[in-house]
């Protein structure tokens, strides 16, 4: 109820822009501009936790872009769903390319859940939405793309803000798994030859990532198979397999610091942020 009530609100008051304050938009010119950005790219943190799988960003996570997914997810400017959602859609497509996922291959994005605690205090999912936002701009260009929102905390996990990258991936190991519907959802998608393309709002050291991929990984093993021995296994059954254990990975924005390791060459930087 929060949610819609949120919703409601923000169509009957005044609103201002959640990148910069200016009155009476959800959205100024200036900010919508610095959302989209100059392109997505592949982005690395550093350190690279072990299992992150290629991640593609639209944005890096600074000034109006900070702000925006700020607002989105903590402040409940819910409006602003739809132009994050475009901005991730860009990032899925670079993500998918490497994978020869042309516009009639299904495009299956798999959010980076948020702790049942959180929902429950920002009374919405952000990821979520953004996801469901993304894959509507994806279809309207023609794109087949579903949202199967499969992964769920398995466990409580403390607050990631304060904590580096190596407390992160101890607060986060083990604490993702996959719903037994969702296994044979995404087990069904893969048959048909659907590609599976990890999405969040942010990734700053990669933490949530890894893990979200290792629960992946670790569902293919509660996928049902029929006994057939001395049988190979077939094409289609190996893509299967191939689905749970690469992932990509796209989100919205990243620390500044991974665009510079891409743009460069491997140096030492410290990865910012406080969100992932």
């Amino acid at each position: 109820m929060r949610g819609w009530w949120r919703e409601f609100a923000g169509l009957m008051l005044p609103v201002s822009c959640g990148g910069c304050g200016r009155p009476r938009t959800a959205l100024c010119p200036p900010c919508a501009a610095e959302l989209s950005g100059t392109g997505p790219r592949r982005v690395r943190p550093s350190p690279e936790p072990r299992g992150l799988p290629v991640v593609h960003a639209a944005v890096p996570y600074e000034g109006a872009v900070r702000a925006l997914l700020v607002a989105h997810k903590e402040r409940g400017a819910l409006p602003l769903a739809r132009p994050l959602g475009e901005t991730l859609a860009a990032a899925v497509e670079a993500a998918a390319r490497p994978l020869g996922a042309t516009g009639d291959v299904p495009l299956l994005l798999v959010p980076v859940p948020s702790s049942r605690s959180s929902v429950r205090a920002r009374g919405h999912a952000p990821t979520r939405r953004i996801a469901l936002a993304a894959a509507g701009r994806l279809r309207r260009s023609g794109r087949a793309v579903r949202v199967l929102p499969v992964l769920r905390q398995r466990r409580p996990v403390a607050d990631q803000a304060g904590l580096g990258a190596r407390g992160r991936l101890a607060n986060l190991s083990g604490a993702l798994e996959a719903r037994r519907d969702g296994v044979r959802l995404l087990d069904e998608a893969a048959r048909e030859g659907g590609r599976v393309v990890l999405v969040d709002d942010l990734m700053t050291t990669g933490a949530s990532l890894a893990e979200a991929a290792r629960a992946l990984a670790a569902a293919r093993h509660r996928v049902h198979r029929p006994f057939n021995p001395g049988l190979p296994d077939s094409p289609e059954r190996a893509a299967a397999d191939a689905l749970f254990e690469q992932p990509v990975a796209a989100v919205v924005a990243s620390s500044p610091a991974s665009f510079e390791i891409n743009r460069n060459s491997w140096g030492r930087c410290v990865v910012a942020g406080d969100e992932r």
